[in-house]
């Protein structure tokens, strides 16, 4: 996989061992095109996997941009990832439902993007209005099955854009107004 933009554009990255369905350059390319410069926002991802979607983040300028994987398996091919990043990049090995219950900062991004046979994406949604980790002008994207049905409001948050990608969908939400 490559980074495709911003200041780290063309770098490889690796793919970890284990189960991961890398995220595809074209669909990557369409999510940072239509979130356009991220420079002061800050980027939570969810179910990090590589890491790459972090790092294409940092290379658009998000600032700090935190990596959350629950796999410890990945942990080493990841953090050699991270060693093409020089802006605040971090990665945390932990369950995502943990680091949500627990979590101070509000993010402006949030990137979920769960193993296709996850079941909780819904849940984890509400978790995040819940826990209010979301800055009150935040997005939060969902990558998901065409399959999985939704609705249009999960909690005080809207789906306000869904863009599908073969088998796949992007779905965005942010706070109803």
């Amino acid at each position: 996989m490559r980074v495709i933009g911003g200041i780290y554009g063309g770098r490889t990255v690796k793919c970890p061992p284990g189960g991961i369905r890398p995220s595809m350059d074209s669909r990557r390319e369409s999510l940072f095109s239509i979130l356009g410069n991220l420079e002061g926002q800050s980027f939570l991802d969810l179910f990090a996997g590589s890491g790459v979607v972090g790092i294409e983040a940092a290379s658009r300028g998000a600032e700090p941009v935190l990596l959350i994987e629950n796999d410890r398996g990945k942990k080493r091919v990841i953090l050699e990832n991270l060693k093409i990043v020089k802006t605040d990049i971090s990665l945390w090995i932990m369950d995502v439902r943990r680091y949500i219950d627990t979590s101070k900062p509000k993010w402006d991004i949030i990137y979920a993007d769960p193993p296709f046979p996850f079941t909780g994406r819904k849940e984890i949604i509400m978790q995040i209005d819940k826990n209010n980790i979301l800055d009150e002008k935040g997005i939060i994207i969902m990558h998901h099955p065409s399959s999985d049905k939704w609705d249009s409001t999960v909690g005080n948050l809207e789906c306000f854009d869904i863009r599908k990608y073969g088998g796949s969908i992007l779905s965005f939400f942010r706070r109803k107004e």
